[in-house]
């Protein structure tokens, strides 16, 4: 099963995070199969940067994101776009 999730990367106390569509078995910064975007939670506001259409393309073919990727998600506006694709 394919995830939409977080890598981390950056140094010692300075994270920043890749979005990542990966295996649900892999390891946290294992192998992954595309990424999507990236996110640095320590600017002041959150840098969150994601493609759009790449994005919609993994949820299409049924990747189940995190909990964490859903709000980032919801942030770009990308999950309510999924959502309306949905129910129609």
């Amino acid at each position: 099963m394919v995830r939409l999730r977080l890598q981390r990367t950056g140094r010692r106390n300075r994270p920043s995070y890749r979005v990542v569509a990966a295996e649900s078995r892999a390891p946290r910064d294992g192998a992954f199969i595309e990424i999507l975007g990236h996110y640095d939670p320590l600017t002041d506001p959150a840098t969150v940067v994601i493609d759009e259409d790449k994005a919609l393309k993994w949820l299409r073919v049924g990747a189940k994101p995190t909990a964490t990727v859903t709000s980032l998600l919801r942030k770009q506006g990308v999950w309510d776009k999924f959502e309306s694709e949905k129910k129609q």
